[in-house]
This record gives C-alpha cells, sequence and structure tokens, in this order.
C-alpha cells in the first residue's frame, strides 16, 4: 500500500461520509488510537469541518493524530478509504430497500477516489453492502483482497452478545459467525460456534436450559436487531463505527487476524463471483485469506440462498447504473 509520508509506519485513513456511522467510526477510531492522520470527507464541507475540530478537541486525552477535513484528492496517498457515505435505512426499510439510491451514490464516490491515484485499501460499510462492496471492486479494478466490506462483523458481533447472555460468560469467550448477506438472508454459523471448546450441539447436551427454540430466537433477533434499534432511536451507528475501527486497526498493524467480513468468494462454500459474509484473515495487504467454514447442509443452502439474493439484485439493479451483471 502507498504511504502518506516517508515515515514508514505512518498511516493515512480517509472517510467519506460523516452521517452517524461516519462520525462514529471517527471517534471510536481516535480513541483507540487507529491511524495517524484521518482526512474527513463529505458533500456536507462544513459538517466534516466540524467533525474534525470536535474530534481534535479529544486528541489531549488520546494518542495523537492528524485530523482534518478534506476532499478526494487526500485519497491519493492514503493506506484505507473508509466508505460510509449513502442513504441511511428508514424505519421499515430492509438494507436492500436502499440498493436505488445508493448504487448511483456510491459510483460517482469511487469513480473520483480513483481519480485521485489511490492505491490502498477500499473498506465499506454503506448498504446494502455486500452489493456495494462488489460495485465498488468492479469499478476501481483493484485486486479482489484489497476491497473489502463490513459483511457480517457487526452480526457476529451481535451472536456473540446473545450466545454470551445464555451462558452467562463474557462475549470475548464466543468463538462463531453470522455467515452470508448483511441483512435478511444472513444466518448463524452454529455447527461451529464455539464457547470454552464446546460446540452449541455439546453445551446443549449438558445444559437443557439451551434448546434449538432459544437458539433459533437469537439468530432471529440478531438478524432484526437493527430494525429494533431504528425502531427505537431512528439509527445504527456504534456498533458498526467501532466494527469498522477494529477492521482498520487489523489491517494497517498487519495482525493476521481472523474477523467477519464481505469477502470475494471464488469457489469457497460452492459459490462464486459474490461478495458476502465470512470469516477472512486481515493484515497489511487486505484479505490474506477467506476462511472457508465447513457447514452442515442446512447451513450451506442457506449460504447458496443468501448468494442467489445477492446475484439477482445485482442482476436487476445494475442496468440502472450502466452496468450488467
Amino acid at each position: 500500500m502507498s504511504q502518506s509520508t516517508n515515515t514508514k509506519n505512518h498511516h493515512k485513513i480517509v472517510l467519506i461520509g460523516t452521517g452517524a456511522v461516519g462520525a462514529t467510526f471517527a471517534y471510536a477510531s481516535t480513541l483507540l488510537g487507529v491511524g495517524q492522520e484521518l482526512v474527513i470527507v463529505d458533500v456536507a464541507r462544513d459538517r466534516a469541518e466540524g467533525n474534525a475540530l470536535d474530534l481534535t478537541d479529544a486528541l489531549r486525552f488520546t494518542d495523537p493524530k492528524k485530523i482534518y477535513a478534506g476532499d478526494y484528492k487526500d485519497a491519493a496517498d492514503a493506506d484505507i478509504v473508509v466508505l460510509t457515505a449513502g442513504a441511511a435505512q428508514k424505519p421499515g426499510e430492509s438494507r436492500i430497500d436502499l440498493i436505488s439510491r445508493n448504487l448511483q451514490i456510491t459510483k460517482s464516490i469511487v469513480t473520483q477516489v480513483m481519480e485521485s491515484g489511490f492505491n490502498g485499501i477500499f473498506l465499506l460499510a454503506s448498504n446494502p453492502v455486500d452489493i456495494l462492496t462488489y460495485l465498488t471492486w468492479k469499478l476501481s479494478g483493484f485486486p479482489v483482497e484489497r476491497v473489502i466490506g463490513s459483511g457480517t462483523s457487526l452480526d457476529s458481533s451481535r451472536l456473540c452478545k446473545q450466545v454470551a447472555a445464555l451462558l452467562d460468560v463474557s462475549p470475548n469467550s464466543v468463538n462463531g459467525y453470522m455467515l452470508g448477506e448483511h441483512g435478511d438472508s444472513g444466518f448463524a454459523g452454529w455447527s461451529h460456534l464455539s464457547v470454552g471448546g464446546k460446540t452449541m450441539d455439546e453445551w446443549m447436551k449438558t445444559n437443557s436450559a439451551i434448546t434449538q427454540e432459544k437458539l433459533d430466537n437469537i439468530q432471529n433477533d440478531v438478524v432484526n436487531a437493527a430494525y429494533e434499534i431504528i425502531r427505537l432511536k431512528g439509527a445504527t451507528y456504534y456498533g458498526i463505527g467501532t466494527a469498522l475501527a477494529r477492521l482498520c486497526k487489523a489491517l494497517l498493524n498487519d495482525e493476521g487476524v481472523v474477523l467477519p467480513v464481505s469477502a470475494y468468494l471464488n469457489g469457497q462454500y460452492g459459490i462464486k463471483d459474490i461478495f458476502i459474509g465470512t470469516p477472512a484473515v486481515l493484515d497489511r495487504q487486505g484479505i490474506r485469506q477467506v476462511i472457508e467454514i465447513p457447514l452442515n447442509a442446512r447451513e450451506q443452502a442457506l449460504m447458496a440462498a443468501s448468494a442467489e439474493k445477492l446475484h439477482e439484485i445485482m442482476r436487476t439493479s445494475f442496468p440502472s447504473i450502466g452496468m450488467k451483471f
């Protein structure tokens, strides 16, 4: 990846979009000390400048960082462009309902970023994230490992939280993933979720309070969590903003950590030519490796159905921006 200064470990992030999600990512990355330079870009320049000023007021209590409002030209030497811009999900609206509005917005943004000479990593959170990540890959011409969607990172966090509450343990003790679309067709990979080295099947055998009905309810709650939060407060942003900061940290620090993202599949899970939620190894170059979890027959069918749903939406929606799928 490109370097923004002659300092080897100087990390530059360009954030595009300072709505609730973008602003929360900027705040979370500042608190976590992710990157040494953060450029904030928004069509509302005043809002970008206001966020930059507000964030710099926090630097006395965190790590040093250069934070300022900028424009697309600032992406030229950035390590990561984080894209959160787009129309927000409204009450009663699915992520897929956003497609007609956000395809054109994303196309315009990616085109302008590429005109700057950007040669780093794209990280997307705008919804529907799996589809917009695919679009960004096509428009950028980048290798698939350098275009990443937030995917099921947030969904997996919600899953671990719910399982932790069921077993009365810390969410950090739960190892499991939501897979598939970041949306209504996503599902829990129960066959490989574990706590303390025990799978959920093994937990169920020794604890009669853990039932399949409870697991089904957990999955349903995770899939519908955004709708409930939007109903209550109008938008979701703390979880996804923090998830984006964690993903940036993994990429910039060359961690080689396994995290759930929206990654390109080329035969994994029997699926090709799609960006979809799966665990993957993240390092300084992007996605080093997609981790293909051996799914059971039910889970494999759910993954295939989720992928087909995304394929169909792209086939019908991409012509509206002059692209074929």
